[in-house]
């Protein structure tokens, strides 16, 4: 499988709105129920939702294309409202990074946590910092990988149903093969 990272445009609106939709009931709704998964489908990932955040010069929204459709994407925030268990500042938000699952195991969430990486590099971020769903452990080895580490806690909400997600961080100075 070959792919091309590169940064969301307006006209991936309709698109990235159906991966991120497929992908985010893909990996969550064998434990969420049918109603709070479809609320909170329609208010996170309409395409007018995609279009203001493609749109927000404080997000950052790379896509994965492959064969000429839109098989992952993540979204960084740069100016995110950063918890106070974050122990660095200035910080970014790793919001969103989703890959189709026929995609999972190629090396395509790598290379795409590797752009968000140097993405906030070049932002001048002294950390990187996420929430992951504490039912999650797939997701949670992943980032461990790239040397994040829980540093607290926060609430996520799924429709109506406040959830527990765990505060990852990493700080520039854990950058692969970095000092």
């Amino acid at each position: 499988m070959t792919w091309v990272i590169r940064l969301a445009v307006g006209s991936d609106a309709k698109e990235l709105s159906e991966l991120a939709e497929r992908t985010f009931r893909d990996a969550f709704s064998a434990l969420n129920s049918p109603e709070n998964m479809d609320l909170h489908c329609a208010t996170a990932y309409s395409p007018e939702v995609q279009a203001e955040e493609i749109a927000n010069p404080d997000i950052h929204t790379a896509v994965a294309e492959s064969h000429g459709r839109l098989v992952a994407f993540a979204q960084l925030h740069l100016r995110p409202d950063t918890p106070l268990c974050v122990p660095a500042s200035p910080s970014v938000e790793l919001h969103r990074i989703y890959v189709e699952r026929a995609f999972h195991g190629g090396g395509l969430a790598r290379d795409l946590m590797e752009h968000v990486l140097e993405a906030s590099d070049n932002h001048g971020a002294a950390a990187i910092w996420l929430g992951v769903w504490e039912h999650n452990p797939r997701a949670i080895r992943f980032y461990q990988r790239f040397g994040f580490s829980e540093v607290g806690d926060h609430v996520f909400t799924v429709g109506t149903d406040p959830q527990r997600d765990l505060v990852l961080v990493r700080t520039a100075t854990l950058e692969t093969g970095g000092a």
